[in-house]
């Protein structure tokens, strides 16, 4: 089966006085912190080998039944990528999905990704505007590239632009990764310089992975999903749950 990491070792300083004493990862929406919605919907799927790297205030996760943790002692001076790396181990040897720990989703988005037949892939959202519209006073100022071909494969992701065109979707940080998908990760990163490895980000990686030409495919999502960058982003998110949930009853 499938393992889970969650990476949830940044400090996230623009939430202000929400992560003065915990991580992200346990900020509440609708009374449920993102990282229980992630857990829930995982084990939804089956998917009940789950790893949290923590970092800033990882102290204040508590134990958890089922869930493996890890500590990036260097969460300050690394980003997104060397969290990642701390989880080769696993990543060589199952299939995992890899969530950032400041999103949450639905169940039917990570069973799509859970099912893509690709080495490595990734989940976006093809209706991101009306999201960016509720975040943003101008979507633009926060929108990056995004454009994929007719079968799905990623083409361009991660520039700023200001052409509605060049924007069929926004990255959600929700991933994919086969061992052998991985193996092609791992060989990129191996030939980079350690600083240069430690301040690598995820949209990067994926750049240098188009870069050579390497297949990585995408997965539209399904259902709410949001991440929470800012303070506003919690009312955002509030909102997009309650109407998700209100169109169930």
């Amino acid at each position: 089966m499938p393992t889970a990491i969650i990476l949830a070792a940044g400090r996230g300083s623009r939430m202000l006085q929400h992560t003065e004493n915990k991580p992200k990862c346990l900020l509440e929406v609708n009374g449920t912190s993102l990282l229980e919605r992630q857990i829930s919907v995982f084990r939804a799927n089956g998917v009940n080998q789950i790893l949290v790297i923590r970092g800033y205030m990882g102290e204040a996760i508590p134990a958890l039944s089922r869930v493996t943790f890890i500590e990036n002692q260097r969460w300050q001076e690394t980003n997104m990528v060397a969290t990642l790396i701390m989880a080769a181990g696993w990543l060589r040897r199952h299939e995992c999905i890899v969530s950032y720990g400041d999103i949450f989703y639905s169940s039917t988005t990570l069973y799509r990704l859970l099912n893509v037949d690709a080495d490595i892939a990734i989940t976006y959202d093809p209706n991101w505007l009306n999201l960016w519209q509720k975040r943003f006073a101008d979507p633009l100022s926060d929108a990056e590239t995004f454009r994929i071909d007719s079968t799905g494969r990623l083409l361009d992701i991660g520039d700023k632009t200001d052409d509605l065109e060049e924007i069929e979707g926004q990255y959600m940080g929700l991933l994919k990764f086969r061992p052998s998908g991985w193996g092609i990760v791992e060989e990129y990163i191996d030939r980079l310089p350690q600083r240069k490895a430690d301040q690598l980000d995820m949209t990067s990686l994926l750049n240098i992975l188009l870069t050579n030409n390497h297949f990585v495919q995408t997965v539209p999502c399904i259902g709410a999903w949001g991440e929470i960058d800012r303070e506003h982003d919690l009312l955002v998110s509030e909102e997009v749950i309650t109407m998700a949930e209100a169109s169930r009853v």
